[in-house]
């Protein structure tokens, strides 16, 4: 293809052995000329090389001046892409190659600089501030590289780019990559590129087409149940959960780990230090989930994740073949899930239409249908066990001894209940969260539902306590997802009475809350819950019982 020796040293030592689709119709190009090209190419497909290579090949390196730009909408796929130019030139000339981006010291960016750059990828916000400073010099920059271009612009940074692109006013040509062709792009494209040549591995807005697309229907109420109940039924699940917004980020990611899940928040309240911390966990796969917002999942470059959830849809086709593109990379295959209500799925139907892909509806697995997922994940993970045999074997005797009195059949059943039983108590009497079409309507097609579920969801409670006892709506949620855990997606309606209350709560939640809560006293009075179904509306005798707060509050704190 024209690559140097020492290039292809430093790829073949990366492990790449063939090009991708793309390295092999741009980089030709990009290194036999010097015109503007349109390169359409989704996520995962190799990208970085395909303009890396050639880039850095037809930097001088005898000049120490700036030659080349590379503009990335974050920060995150900017250290991203300088790091793997770095990685390709390990064997050849000792190029300097400096990442611009905010969130770091400024400082350290412009001694870097003047130390003799000759690449500069930057996010186009922190270059502009270097060239109000008259730091960054790029009169001599050749080739500029927009590297998704289509989200740099949606991000805001269009009025940014303009200025840099006419900051570099003798450059040789423009390389610009894009997963999508919004206006936006082509705006870009006509203004600064003269009769660029469009390259392209796939049609406009498509999505891999190694990526399965499913989504799942629920009320909005049952959203984050279905949420976990998707996640427990893929155990092996390694995935990346988009958000719309980053308070819902942090309130998702808040509840998972909450409820005991390995996951964590990406988004844009984080300092870079814990954003930095957060990737390296999640690239280390001590992470097995990571809740992100679309801005803060821009430079993820992780080849082996195995499922998108897209907690809600966007609202732009583009930004789902964006979110879909995290996963099926490096030509595996992927599945991208949405969690969606009745009132977006028309959008599916439009989703499908732009991407030239096919949606399928999956039903919510049930409680007993996780279980059996999780039972099933646990043997096999028992049978792919290694044995440290040297390690284990002083100990077997002992070990055999205390196992003697169990029978193979029973042994068996107890290692594989160790993580079952937790499952099977949280989901022992979980309702069916499925929506099903009104033609089912009728009594004899509808699931069965657990007593006293509401809208086949939520269990009604009743509790003895009430205004008089200075509980409030605020105060009770508070306590239910401080003191028990809940989430608040698993909170339903609350009505407080004068002297009671009744509330709608997850049935999987209602055993322990209801032992919690009978172990609070107000005022010398044990707290009492009981199944609303069993309950009149009012209590017969609708005693007083004076509240002071400081008083006999049980075992357990609580403002009560």
């Amino acid at each position: 293809m024209g690559l140097n020796e020492a290039l292809l040293q430093g790829i073949a030592a990366l492990g790449f052995d063939a090009p991708t689709p793309v390295q092999q119709q741009v980089i030709p190009v990009a290194l036999q000329s010097d015109e503007d090209f349109i390169a359409l190419a989704q996520t995962g497909t190799g990208k970085t090389a395909a303009f890396g290579l050639p880039l850095l090949q037809r930097i001088n390196p005898a000049e120490k001046n700036v030659q080349g730009l590379v503009l990335c909408p974050t920060r995150e796929l900017c250290v991203q892409v300088a790091n793997d130019l770095a990685n390709y030139s390990k064997f050849s000339h000792h190029l300097k190659i400096v990442a611009v981006y905010g969130g770091a010291s400024i400082e350290t960016q412009i001694r870097q600089i003047k130390a003799g750059a000759q690449i500069i990828v930057a996010t186009p916000g922190r270059l502009v501030d270097l060239l109000v400073r008259q730091v960054a010099q790029l009169d001599k920059v050749a080739r500029v590289v927009l590297d998704e271009a289509d989200e740099m612009l949606n991000m805001g940074f269009k009025e940014a780019v303009d200025i840099i692109l006419e900051a570099v006013e003798n450059r040789k040509s423009i390389w610009l990559f894009s997963a999508t062709m919004p206006h936006e792009v082509r705006a870009i494209a006509s203004t600064y590129m003269q009769n660029p040549r469009e390259i392209s591995t796939a049609n406009r807005n498509e999505a891999h087409a190694n990526i399965e697309h499913l989504y799942y229907l629920c009320h909005s109420e049952n959203r984050f149940a279905t949420l976990k109940r998707v996640v427990d039924a893929n155990p092996g699940i390694y995935g990346l959960v988009f958000c719309r917004t980053r308070i819902d980020a942090k309130e998702i990611a808040e509840q998972m780990i909450r409820d005991g899940y390995n996951a964590d928040a990406l988004h844009g309240d984080l300092a870079q230090s814990d954003r930095d911390r957060v990737m390296q966990r999640f690239r280390e796969r001590n992470l097995q989930l990571l809740i992100a917002t679309d801005v803060a999942a821009r430079g993820i470059d992780v080849s082996d994740i195995s499922h998108v959830i897209n907690y809600g849809l966007p609202d732009e086709p583009e930004v789902y073949t964006h979110r879909s593109g995290r996963t099926g990379r490096a030509g595996r295959t992927g599945i991208s899930i949405s969690i969606i209500t009745p009132k977006f799925e028309e959008k599916i139907r439009q989703i499908e239409r732009r991407t030239k892909s096919t949606f399928t509806r999956m039903s919510i697995p049930t409680g007993s249908e996780v279980c059996e997922k999780q039972l099933f994940h646990i043997v096999q993970s028992i049978h792919d066990q290694e044995v440290q045999h040297d390690q284990i074997e002083p100990f077997l005797p002992r070990i055999l001894e205390a196992l003697q009195d169990i029978t193979k059949e029973e042994l068996i059943k107890r290692f594989a209940s160790v993580e079952f039983n937790r499952f099977l108590a949280y989901y022992r009497d979980a309702p069916d969260i499925n929506i099903y079409p009104r033609s089912r309507a009728d009594k004899t097609s509808r699931p069965e539902r657990s007593s006293g579920a509401a809208n086949g969801a939520h269990q009604r409670l009743f509790v003895n306590i009430g205004l008089m006892d200075g509980v409030n709506k605020k105060d009770f949620i508070e306590l239910l997802t401080g003191e028990f855990r809940v989430p608040k997606p698993a909170i339903g309606d609350i009505d407080i009475q004068k002297s009671f209350m009744h509330f709608d709560l997850e049935p999987g939640f209602s055993r322990e809350v209801r032992r919690g809560l009978e172990e609070f006293n107000i005022n010398g009075r044990r707290v009492k819950v009981s199944d609303a179904m069993d309950r009149p509306d009012r209590p017969k005798k609708d005693k007083k019982f004076p509240f002071a707060k400081g008083g006999d509050k049980g075992r357990k704190k609580s403002r009560y």
